[in-house]
């Protein structure tokens, strides 16, 4: 039974909303926040930059931390800038450009540093963290757009929705995304309203089109627009194939994809090709690589090419090895080691994807790459089962981190080594532990700046088995 003394100890130094106080602020949090420390409690405060004093106020209270807001800078960081985007304060889309480009490859190194601190029993001092990889020209390197779309009067907006709500805030010219997606975007919003197409109301869940999702190939400068409807019918589809055809003639690609349920998701199951290629294609070093509208494919092919050079660097192939391609997607990390291994097994559960690695092994030439449509923890035992042992497992999962079965299949295969592609410190760091209680050595962590000006990192980890 606690004592009244301490009861009223803890009361005293909870924070109350709309609560106001000075704080400086220590390092950036996992989202881009500001974080710092009041009273021995957490604070996160979005904006705000390590090193810089603030008056902020209590936004939100949560049991172990506070979201607050800034109300006066006292003192700013020699690091801030002025943002370059119009719309950046809004958008939510990235969370860093008010911060000096270099200064944010050292912060992604610490947020890395944090992760493997807070969910790992390893010596932080002696991790071998290396400085973050960063871009020659860190601007309009994405490939890809999701926007979703609504109606404001006779016009279709596209964009993102706001930080924290869902005021769609319109994206016609966004420093981060390739040029010809830029365009793309303004003249297939100019199509949906001069054509007055049918635009979902979320709300009320009712209407067609509800997002366009373009890509684009950086090398051949292919495109691929995906309209996503609520409707298995695509309203005025030929109208707007036609249009799309006479004013974007470098798209190549058109497809409709069906996505009837109330969710945030992107994409439904229903996807058909109605007009051009089934896939552009983009090139990745000397590899053609073929890209169908659902197939995971890296957002930043520039970065891409550094982070695969890593893989390549740290896996020392000496063109014996079986390697495993996990969450392998269109098989490019696959293609980037050919010519240094032996066999190359992947697989990927979305089956668009593994038509896109078949194709894209078979056009390179490479007939020791070979992908199936499933998952790892069901298809490894098979394979050892019938007496194929892998000497390294790469994986590249999504941000959840892998699979828990995935996890106990890798101890239980126990391959000589594991490069960990990830792109969510947190479990990264969580799954890097598990496997290390397996005998297995962190030897290097490279954090890749794939996604400049947000404060997302990717990571390349190597763990090898203890001698």
């Amino acid at each position: 039974m606690k004592r009244q003394g301490q009861s009223q100890n803890m009361k005293s130094n909870q924070m109350e909303k709309g609560q106001k106080f000075p704080l400086t602020i220590k390092r950036l949090g996992i989202n881009g926040e500001g974080v710092g420390y009041f009273k021995k409690q957490v604070v996160f405060v979005r904006g705000a930059l390590p090193g810089e004093e603030v008056v902020a106020e209590a936004e939100v209270i949560h049991p172990r931390y506070t979201e607050a807001k800034v109300l006066k800078t006292r003192k700013k960081s020699s690091e801030r800038i002025d943002p370059p985007c119009p719309v950046y304060e809004k958008c939510g889309g990235c969370q860093l450009q008010h911060m000096n480009y270099e200064a944010t490859l050292a912060e992604k190194r610490s947020i890395v540093l944090q992760a493997f601190e807070r969910h790992t029993k390893l010596n932080i001092d002696t991790l071998n963290i290396q400085p973050t990889i960063g871009m020659d020209n860190p601007w309009h390197y994405r490939n890809k757009s999701q926007m979703q779309v609504k109606k404001e009067g006779k016009f279709v907006r596209a964009g993102l929705y706001a930080r924290n709500s869902h005021e769609l805030v319109d994206l016609s010219e966004c420093p981060i995304q390739h040029k010809a997606i830029n365009r793309v975007t303004r003249v297939v919003k100019q199509i949906l309203t001069d054509l007055n197409v049918s635009i979902y109301q979320e709300r009320k869940h009712k209407g067609a089109i509800r997002s366009v999702v373009s890509r684009v190939a950086f090398e051949t400068g292919e495109i691929q627009v995906v309209l996503v409807t609520k409707t298995n019918d695509l309203p005025r589809q030929d109208a707007i194939i036609a249009e799309i055809n006479q004013r974007l003639p470098e798209v190549k690609s058109i497809v409709h994809n069906v996505n009837e349920k109330k969710t945030s998701l992107i994409f439904g199951d229903q996807t058909k090709v109605i007009a051009g290629n089934r896939a552009i294609v983009e090139k990745l070093g000397s590899r053609s690589v073929a890209l169908s509208a659902r197939a995971f494919f890296q957002l930043n092919p520039v970065q891409t090419e550094k982070l695969y050079n890593k893989v390549k660097e740290v896996g020392a192939f000496t063109g014996k090895e079986k390697v495993v391609d996990a969450y392998c997607g269109v098989g490019t990390i696959g293609l980037w080691i050919a010519d240094q291994v032996a066999e190359v097994r992947g697989m990927d559960v979305i089956a668009e994807a593994i038509e896109d690695a078949k194709m894209n092994a078979q056009e390179n030439g490479y007939h020791h790459l070979a992908y199936e449509v499933g998952k790892a923890e069901n298809l490894l035992p098979k394979w050892i089962k019938q007496g194929w042992k892998p000497d390294v497992i790469i994986v590249d999962p999504p941000r959840v981190g892998c699979d828990k079965q995935l996890l106990q299949t890798i101890k239980k295969v126990k391959p000589k080594k594991i490069i960990y592609v990830s792109c969510n410190p947190a479990t990264l760091a969580k799954d890097v532990e598990e496997l290390r209680q397996e005998n297995y050595a962190v030897k290097s962590i490279q954090p890749v700046d794939m996604f400049p000006w947000t404060a997302q990192v990717e990571n390349v980890v190597v763990l090898e088995v203890k001698n």
